[in-house]
């Protein structure tokens, strides 16, 4: 019994140990997404706008600038060393739709999987008004 409870003492010694070391390292993380420098003006208007076209991973219903979660912080601070490094804002785009999927960007480029996802919802719903017509008709008909 006893040393039941010791293990459990230490378990929960070294789990609170590394929630704490997280937290300082997101605390570190978070300053220097907030402290990040550009060369330029124009540069810093580049990388928010570019950020604010791309998707959190984790919100979904929030771009990188409005959310607070980590993987946001982790990808915005991303998004701002590409920019700094002189890359496009397509370069960025593809770079993160390799990582994460299309699903980050706001605006998915037009494919198959897109279209097919968008434009079967409207074949099956018009397919449902024409056979509803179809029996209405028929129905009449007798």
């Amino acid at each position: 019994m006893l040393y039941r409870i010791c293990l459990l003492s230490f378990v929960c010694l070294i789990s609170s140990a590394m929630v704490a070391s997280e937290g300082t390292a997101y605390a570190s993380e978070r300053q220097s997404v907030e402290l990040f420098e550009f060369e330029t003006p124009g540069q810093q208007k580049q990388a928010i706008e570019l950020a604010k076209t791309l998707r959190c991973p984790m919100c979904q219903n929030q771009n990188l600038i409005e959310s607070n979660s980590p993987v946001a912080k982790d990808i915005r601070l991303k998004v701002f060393q590409l920019v700094k490094a002189g890359k496009t804002e397509q370069e960025v785009k593809d770079f993160m739709v390799a990582r994460y999927g299309e699903h980050v960007l706001y605006k998915p480029s037009l494919s198959r999987q897109n279209a097919l996802l968008w434009g079967l919802p409207v074949i099956l719903g018009l397919s449902i008004v024409i056979f509803m017509l179809r029996s209405v008709i028929r129905t009449k008909k007798q």
